[in-house]
């Protein structure tokens, strides 16, 4: 639903955002009077949504005068926001040191790496708690050293989606948007962009979808019940939230590439889970409206290199 001319920018920060919006036909054709599209994150700079926060966070903690010359940026990931802070750093000239569960994509692992990133390996069995828990014992330890950003209670994160991410989805919706479906990861993505809907039309509804399983295979996306819960995270302000089996998730990203020719990472697919159970429920009561979902990577960050 979007077009425009090519952007020039000064430095490649100022690309952040601005992802298209593509309409999933395949999977629309049996649903009437429903409009289902995704946003693309990945088209990124860095190739993933967490490129939006990242940058955000840097930038507050600059003009706050909080990441200063000679400190290192620290902070835990999964992989994704990892390589959005190592591509900054990068860019913008400061260290980055990266604490992530050893099992993490080797393709992610060698991106972050490129860029000049530290990395430091938490125990796999532990997943992201375990490399929080990591994370916050070595800033303990060397408090001068490091800036913690601190993705899972930074403000900055999802008011980066609710600046960005919400704007570009009603433009290009042309206001248009009733429903919008979101993984969970640091909540950041859902919180923010659900935000910036609603303050622009309240009764827009916010659907967050998370692994069904505690031991999961969506990678990036968080099983609440059973995690340290982000801080950023408000559940009383969603809607509904949608549990999808990793079976179910990796199903429906495998119909993606197949039919949609969209090589995306398996948390799209349990967002499309999710978005695809939204539009049913809306076409059992005769419902109509525009469902956006948003799909945060592409595949070849999870292929073994």
């Amino acid at each position: 639903m979007t077009g425009g001319l090519a952007r020039h920018a000064t430095s490649l920060a100022d690309l952040v955002g601005d992802t298209p919006l593509v309409r999933l036909g395949a999977f629309a054709r049996e649903f009437k009077g429903i409009d289902l599209y995704a946003k693309l994150e990945f088209f990124n700079p860095g190739g993933s949504v967490k490129d939006r926060p990242a940058l955000h966070m840097v930038r507050d903690a600059i003009a706050r005068g909080r990441l200063t010359p000679g400190r290192t940026l620290i902070d835990s990931t999964s992989g994704n926001t990892g390589v959005a802070y190592a591509w900054i750093g990068a860019s913008l000239g400061f260290r980055v040191a990266l604490v992530m569960p050893s099992n993490v994509s080797a393709a992610r692992k060698q991106i972050a790496e490129s860029y000049g990133a530290e990395l430091i390996y938490s125990d796999p069995m532990d997943g992201s708690d375990g490399a929080i828990r990591l994370v916050r014992k070595l800033v303990a330890q060397q408090p001068d050293q490091y800036f913690y950003p601190d993705q899972y209670s930074n403000e900055a994160n999802p008011a980066a989606h609710a600046q960005t991410t919400s704007q570009e989805i009603w433009e290009q919706t042309q206001g248009q948007v009733t429903h919008f479906v979101c993984g969970i990861g640091t909540g950041g993505t859902v919180m923010g962009t659900g935000r910036g809907l609603k303050a622009r039309r309240a009764s827009t509804r916010v659907i967050a979808v998370e692994p069904q399983e505690p031991m999961h295979g969506l990678e990036g996306l968080k099983h609440m019940p059973t995690s340290i819960v982000p801080a950023i995270y408000k559940e009383a302000e969603l809607d509904q939230k949608i549990s999808i089996a990793t079976d179910e998730g990796w199903d429906i990203t495998e119909l993606l590439f197949k039919q949609e020719g969209l090589l995306v990472g398996h948390s799209a697919g349990a967002a499309l889970a999710g978005a695809l159970r939204v539009a049913r429920g809306m076409q059992e009561r005769g419902e109509r409206g525009v469902i956006v979902t948003l799909f945060a990577d592409r595949a070849d960050r999870y292929f073994e290199l």
